[in-house]
């Protein structure tokens, strides 16, 4: 019997969903065996000796975690900084593991004043990440998410479905429509799915989320910056957008700047690791100084 058919029927016992939406609660105490398959160091490493003067900066820390600052706060976007994703199993985590480490060790991390989550898959709302975090810091995450956060400890924890909007110091933050979906197992269809625009006044950013193509942020306007993922297209478009199709809703918020992310992190679809870059620059074409960031650790600012 082949992997698919069990899936299958895994999916319409009631005791396998149960049990697969436990295991997806995990914090990662135990996983030692993860430790034993380190991914390689990441090819750059960010530099935040100055990062508090920056009026805009980002830096990419691997997959979708982005360090982000604006409107005087610094964002972390889904931070994922373990070498693998997945369900726990014990002693180890059953799922893909990193190419690359994140740029950054959690405590390498600069004081977080906001983690924003777009939804519940494992390589973005990753929970033994998140409870090594401060659970002082605001958390911003999708509809019917936030039983994954608050049980961890946090006391400040905001869904957002799409169209509403929150305030968290100088920045309002707007849940935007995306084009995919939000259950972590297979029991869990209810869960939300975001993209963010981020409005501190003078810089605005979109963060995409994870996304297919789509017009809907044509509605949301001009942006700075634009964060949008080019990875796990092939055999998966219908959830995640091409480069070429990221590089149009580039345009759809006439961007100035756009920072690609999903990735050369994890293996998550079959094209190149390397191919999902490539493809990104050649449909920018003469625009592709507008690519700001190409590696994982990479950084960019505006003073």
């Amino acid at each position: 019997m082949t992997w698919r058919p069990v899936a299958n029927w895994g999916k319409k016992q009631p005791m396998a969903l149960r049990l697969a939406a436990r295991l997806g609660r995990g914090r990662g105490r135990f996983r030692v065996l993860d430790r034993f398959s380190c991914p390689a160091p990441a090819p750059r490493k960010p530099d935040l000796s100055n990062w508090d003067k920056n009026d805009l900066a980002v830096a990419w820390l691997g997959h979708a975690t982005v360090l982000l600052r604006i409107g005087g706060m610094t964002i972390i976007t889904d931070p994922v900084l373990m070498s693998r994703v997945g369900l726990g199993l014990g002693l180890m985590t059953g799922g893909p593991r990193r190419h690359y480490a994140a740029a950054l060790t959690v405590r390498e991390l600069p004081p977080i004043d906001l983690i924003l989550i777009s939804h519940a898959h494992f390589d973005h709302l990753d929970r033994p990440t998140l409870v090594r975090l401060s659970k002082r810091t605001p958390v911003v995450t999708a509809l019917h998410t936030g039983d994954l956060i608050s049980d961890l400890g946090f006391k400040q924890v905001k869904e957002l479905d799409w169209g509403e909007q929150t305030k968290v110091g100088n920045v309002d933050i707007t849940a935007a429509k995306v084009n995919h979906w939000g259950a972590r197992t297979f029991y869990d269809k209810h869960r939300g799915f975001n993209a963010y625009l981020l409005d501190a006044g003078t810089r605005k950013v979109l963060y995409g989320g994870d996304t297919a193509y789509h017009e809907g942020f044509k509605s949301l306007g001009k942006v700075n910056l634009a964060i949008f993922g080019i990875g796990a297209y092939d055999p998966y478009i219908h959830a995640h957008a091409t480069p070429e199709q990221a590089w149009k809703m580039v345009a759809h918020v006439d961007a100035d700047f756009v920072l690609p992310i999903h990735h050369s992190t994890f293996r998550l679809s079959h094209e190149p690791m390397e191919e999902p870059m490539q493809r990104m620059l050649a449909a920018a074409g003469r625009d592709e100084g507008r690519v700001v960031v190409r590696e994982i650790g990479g950084q960019w600012s505006i003073k």
